[in-house]
């Protein structure tokens, strides 16, 4: 495990502010391809990479040490493997993006990556500049999971129903998921039975300010602009379904 912000090669002075640099710390267990992307990402005015890992225990330490923004982590590691590796970094570094880097396109992985709590899968063959885009979205906050999940209605409907299990359990089950917690996958099957807000709050013994709240936080995960939106990309994908009683 290596740390340490990424050095100026080109001669000169770092004028980059260090209020604006998005902190990285590079998780796979070949040298080789770790070096391919400092190189890469190196050349971002706004990257640092604050640490590298080649195993799971470097990679824990160097969360832990660095807080970093985003986390770079190959599936493919050693035991325990990259989905617990995710799982427990995202546990103790919440605030962390983990993007996880895959060689194939594997539903269980998907799934796996899912509810360890990553925030993008993008495959190891991902030109340079998608990668960058890839890292500048998470780093916003948002879930690219999601677009990968979407255009999978079998690892939809596994997620979903997942979902619905840790909702049986109530609030005091730890969420795992993400993007949408069992309360927000709750609250959007109410909405799409076609309760208004006031009667959604009533159903689950909730504030209608809380129903609000949470439907500004599906909305917001899920990057559509208003309920209706959100009912009928869900239901296309086949995450809820109206019920026919």
């Amino acid at each position: 495990m290596t740390y340490g912000g990424s050095e100026r090669r080109r001669g000169g002075p770092d004028r980059r502010a260090p209020d604006v640099r998005v902190k990285i710390v590079l998780v796979d267990h070949h040298a080789l391809f770790r070096m391919g992307m400092r190189y890469i990402l190196e050349r971002e005015a706004d990257f640092d990479i604050v640490a590298e890992a080649e195993d799971h225990l470097g990679a824990f330490a160097a969360a832990q040490q660095t807080t970093p923004d985003i986390v770079l982590l190959d599936l493919s590691l050693p035991a325990p493997g990259g989905i617990e590796t995710t799982q427990r970094i995202k546990r103790e570094v919440p605030s962390a993006g983990i993007i996880v880097l895959a060689v194939l396109e594997d539903e269980d992985q998907l799934f796996d990556a899912i509810k360890a709590g990553a925030a993008a899968f993008v495959l190891k063959d991902i030109g340079p500049d998608d990668l960058v885009t890839i890292i500048r979205r998470v780093n916003t906050g948002e879930y690219l999971i999601n677009d990968t999940v979407f255009a999978r209605p079998e690892v939809a409907s596994r997620v979903l129903q997942e979902f619905r299990e840790l909702s049986v359990y109530g609030q005091e089950a730890e969420p795992i998921f993400a993007p949408l917690s069992p309360r927000e996958v709750e609250i959007l099957d109410n909405i799409a039975q076609g309760k208004t807000n006031k009667h959604v709050a009533y159903a689950l013994s909730i504030s209608e300010q809380t129903v609000k709240n949470h439907m500004s936080s599906i909305l917001r995960k899920l990057s559509v602009n208003d309920r209706t939106q959100a009912v009928v990309y869900a239901m296309r994908q086949g995450w809820i379904r109206i019920s026919e009683d």
